[in-house]
């Protein structure tokens, strides 16, 4: 088996959802401006020496809809001549996909491959435009199709996880990332983009133009005080609010991955090794804790324990969960999400896989870790990790 690394990762700024700086972008424009990206930035490569691009993306319907890797590959600039797919598994889209660029490359399939994520849940929202869950499942196995919310509030409960635990841990989340990017630790991932916005002020068309190069969701502003007054979100007399929740959020985020034979063949420093992909399924109604057989699966594979791994990225789609996969695991918090996640930047869905790659390698090369893993809860009932 060939050696796959990633040589290249970008993304944009995070723009929240519905009504953030990103709404009237097209999640293809979003795509397209983050391959393109990652093409420029990976010297010698020439467009047409690509051979696929993997996407990933959770809703793939409406403007994400009708195949959106092929669509913004072609948007980016590509020749015809390179293909694209788009996968889904919900969080770990955008992860999954940069697992099936690697895999196809240790194999031998293939040499280069764009992969990475995309969503727009300004466009798309969380569940799509028309879900018809099956009429005899609704009734055999509702939890199948429980909302992301109230699983949070059954991990919550079952693993005992505090109110204040869970807004101690949001707080943490946004104050660390608002650090990160006072300290401009962003700012060599991220890709700016130009947005042109026209709206209608009640009396005519604005138009304006501005770039976007900053994660919008973080609440410089926000304390246990102001976290504490929230009510839940989702049950009544539930621990889970809007405050120690992840943001619905627009983004896209993509990586170049090659053998390591070529990427010495084109003089190019790898940022990274993918050593290692795993997934798992637990009860749907409990979905948030699927790291918890997936990351052991990882680990296993690359060879390492969890002691070896120098920095993580765990995905916050709640604090409930994020805290009682931290406890089950053992995880040093020191090590996880050092600059902020979801609950502060936002979870762009079938993007944050692929977003979480490329800040876990961003930051490992500043502080010359070794190993990363990169993991998340799956709707449904899954869980999904990777080691670099």
């Amino acid at each position: 088996m060939r050696e796959a690394v990633i040589v290249t990762g970008v993304r944009t700024a995070l723009g929240k959802a519905p009504k953030g700086s990103l709404r009237h972008v097209r999640p293809e424009d979003l795509a397209a401006t983050v391959i393109k990206e990652a093409i420029a930035r990976t010297p010698g490569l020439e467009p047409a020496a690509v051979d696929d691009v993997v996407l990933g993306c959770a809703f793939p319907e409406g403007e994400q809809g009708l195949n959106i890797a092929r669509n913004a590959a072609i948007r980016a600039g590509l020749p015809t001549s390179v293909p694209g797919f788009t996968i889904n598994r919900f969080c770990s889209s955008g992860l999954n996909a940069i697992a099936i660029a690697a895999s196809a490359i240790a194999a031998g399939y293939m040499d280069i491959v764009v992969a990475g994520g995309v969503e727009s849940m300004s466009r798309v929202p969380m569940g799509g435009h028309t879900p018809r869950p099956h009429p005899e499942m609704v009734q055999s196995y509702p939890q199948l199709y429980m909302s992301m919310g109230h699983t949070a509030e059954v991990v919550c409960a079952r693993y005992n996880v505090s109110r204040e635990d869970m807004d101690a841990f949001a707080l943490s989340s946004h104050q660390k990332a608002a650090a990160a990017i006072d300290a401009g630790k962003f700012k060599e991932e991220i890709v700016p983009i130009t947005v042109k916005e026209r709206t209608f002020d009640g009396k005519r068309v604005v138009e304006r133009e501005f770039v976007f190069d900053t994660d919008e969701g973080v609440r410089r502003d926000t304390s246990m005080e102001a976290l504490a007054k929230l009510r839940p979100a989702f049950s009544a007399n539930g621990q889970v609010t809007a405050g120690n929740s992840s943001q619905t959020t627009d983004g896209a985020a993509a990586v170049v991955v090659m053998s390591a034979e070529k990427a010495q063949e084109m003089g190019l420093k790898p940022m990274a090794i993918f050593r290692s992909f795993a997934v798992g399924g637990v009860d749907p109604d409990v979905m948030g804790i699927g790291p918890v057989v997936a990351v052991p699966k990882a680990l296993k594979q690359a060879g390492i324990t969890l002691a070896d791994v120098d920095l993580i990225e765990l995905n916050e789609a709640f604090a409930s969960q994020s805290l009682a996969v931290m406890r089950k695991l053992e995880m040093d918090p020191a090590k996880v999400n050092v600059n902020g996640g979801a609950i502060a930047l936002g979870h762009p869905l079938g993007c944050t896989g692929a977003r979480l790659v490329v800040t876990i390698m961003h930051e490992a090369r500043r502080r010359k870790a070794k190993y990363g893993l990169v993991t998340m809860c799956v709707g449904g009932g899954m869980g999904a990790a990777g080691v670099l």
